[in-house]
């Protein structure tokens, strides 16, 4: 009935009236609620006692609740892909890869031999370039012929060729792209303006709605293929800000870059991946949301390159055990293992070990909300930024500062050589940072607390990977300094009937929570 209740009553269908409610709501009234008091009316004899005896003596009306109803499956596809056809283009591209050339000693061959020419040929040929090609997808969004694509379709090409559907062919020039979103500008010069396709609402999508692709699959040329949207907010570890569309829509190797459709003609989605085990479609395939790409290319659009925004955290998820040894009630927002000093969640007061539980005035459910929300978010806003800390909220304001490209995070080192083990009651062999212990780990002159010199690889600390050359900062937000500092704070929290330890851990340069379940050797 999503159609009724546009008039205050409506004709019967299925037997139910739907009649408009004074405060708005829409209802069904059953039928039989109706007529029966008509028809006792028209026995005592007349018109005008039944119509006021449908009023007034009929039993009070069953009132049923209108249900929203999914939209209606299509007719069909070929309006919708006759009018979207044109805003779509193919997208080739050309890469020019050097020869290696002579790379080694011709091999140890018997005098005379037949093959020392064959060799010497191949051996010695000089560096002939060897011309690469590859197919992808795009859709124009401006008349004057702006194309937005993938970053992967035109990544290091030398040339980029855009063919609208009409079969003409022009040049394209990079205005700019992300690589963290996987997306790039390109820019061709029409001689007329061309049609162009319109960025939706991708929040709007529910998973059920219908769906239409379009791409260049395989080189084939315009191929249009339909589905549903399959699942949202998926994370596929293909970048930072991943927040995929799942479509079962056939997607296949070309159709990188075109454009999702939802059944107004509108983009939500531009088609990136898929999940597949042979190389082809299987039915799941993941596309960029409409409202991120809006956002990276009007940034592209202007400055040829992303402005994100920065608050100076580094943030890991919110586990169950470090919620239990925080003594949370669930496992939510995003917890701060790091604050970039100087930067603009330090100069707002915002330190390790709080929750992160809300960002201008939105909900941070987990660790993967918070970098988009961030990034999203324009340079220079003030923003709300609300906090659990020891279990009380906060809010705080914090000024957002521009990304950087680099965020400068340094490489992961090889373990060093475990000392003569003397296991604490969580497996961990720990020392004093002294000279000899800081050079051995390549420690920074800056860092403090209680190292870690071996793990019993089976005990409590060994399952959650520790390694020689953490550094233990912190035991339940309280710092230490010796191993005896560890060592009581276990005991305490121990007797206190604590069973899950949370520390923070300086490893490689960069600080970690890690909860560990108490117990193990003495």
């Amino acid at each position: 009935m999503s159609g009724a209740c546009r008039k205050p009553f409506t004709a019967a269908q299925d037997g139910v009236f739907s009649v408009r409610a004074p405060g708005g709501a829409c209802f069904g009234v059953e039928m039989r609620d109706w007529i029966s008091p008509i028809f006792a009316a028209l026995r005592r004899g007349t018109l005008l006692r039944a119509l006021f005896g449908a009023v007034l003596l009929a039993a009070p009306p069953v009132l049923v609740p209108e249900v929203a109803l999914a939209r209606p499956a299509p007719d069909g596809f070929a309006d919708l892909a006759q009018r979207l056809l044109p805003t779509v283009v193919n997208i080739a591209t050309e890469q020019t890869l050097k020869g290696a050339g002579p790379q080694a000693a011709l091999p140890d061959l018997p005098p005379g031999s037949p093959l020392q020419d064959l060799f010497k040929d191949f051996m010695n040929q000089k560096d002939v370039p060897r011309h690469v090609t590859s197919l992808g997808s795009g859709f124009i969004i401006d008349p004057s012929g702006l194309v937005v694509t993938n970053n992967h379709v035109i990544e290091d090409a030398d040339q980029i060729t855009v063919t609208l559907n009409d079969g003409t062919t022009l040049p394209a020039k990079l205005v700019g792209r992300d690589e963290k979103t996987d997306l790039a500008l390109l820019r061709i010069h029409p001689r007329a303006p061309l049609p162009f396709a319109r960025l939706g609402d991708s929040d709007k999508a529910r998973v059920g709605d219908w769906v239409m692709a379009i791409g260049n699959p395989f080189g084939l040329g315009s191929t249009v293929t339909a589905g549903i949207v399959s699942a949202r907010n998926r994370d596929i570890n293909a970048g930072p800000y991943d927040d995929f569309i799942q479509t079962d829509a056939p997607i296949n190797r070309g159709n990188s870059g075109g454009p999702l459709f939802d059944m107004d003609g509108n983009v939500i989605g531009i088609n990136s991946a898929i999940f597949s085990p042979s190389g082809g479609s299987v039915g799941i395939g993941f596309s960029i949301p409409s409202n991120m790409v809006r956002d990276v290319i009007d940034q592209l659009r202007k400055y040829g390159q992303t402005r994100r925004g920065w608050i100076g955290v580094r943030i890991q998820q919110v586990t169950p055990d470090i919620a239990e040894g925080l003594g949370l009630a669930g496992a939510t927002g995003a917890l701060v293992a790091e604050v970039t000093p100087g930067g603009p969640a330090a100069r707002a007061g915002i330190r390790n070990g709080d929750i992160v539980t809300g960002f201008d005035g939105k909900p941070v459910p987990d660790s993967r909300t918070l970098p988009r929300v961030v990034a999203d978010t324009p340079v220079g806003k003030a923003v709300k930024v609300d906090i659990l800390r020891n279990r009380k909220k906060q809010t705080v304001t914090v000024v957002l500062a521009r990304l950087a490209e680099d965020d400068g995070t340094p490489a992961p080192r090889k373990p060093a050589a475990p000392a003569k083990p003397k296991y604490s009651r969580l497996g961990l062999s720990l020392g004093i940072i002294d000279g000899n212990l800081r050079a051995k780990y390549h420690l920074g002159a800056k860092v403090s607390g209680v190292v870690v010199t071996d793990v019993d690889p089976d005990s409590p600390a060994g399952t959650q990977n520790f390694r020689p050359g953490d550094v233990i900062v912190e035991v339940q937000n309280q710092k230490v300094h010796t191993p005896d500092d560890v060592m009581k704070r276990i005991a305490d929290d121990e007797r206190a009937g604590r069973k899950v330890e949370l520390m923070l851990v300086n490893r490689a340069g960069n600080l970690t929570f890690v909860a560990v379940r108490l117990g193990g050797q003495g």
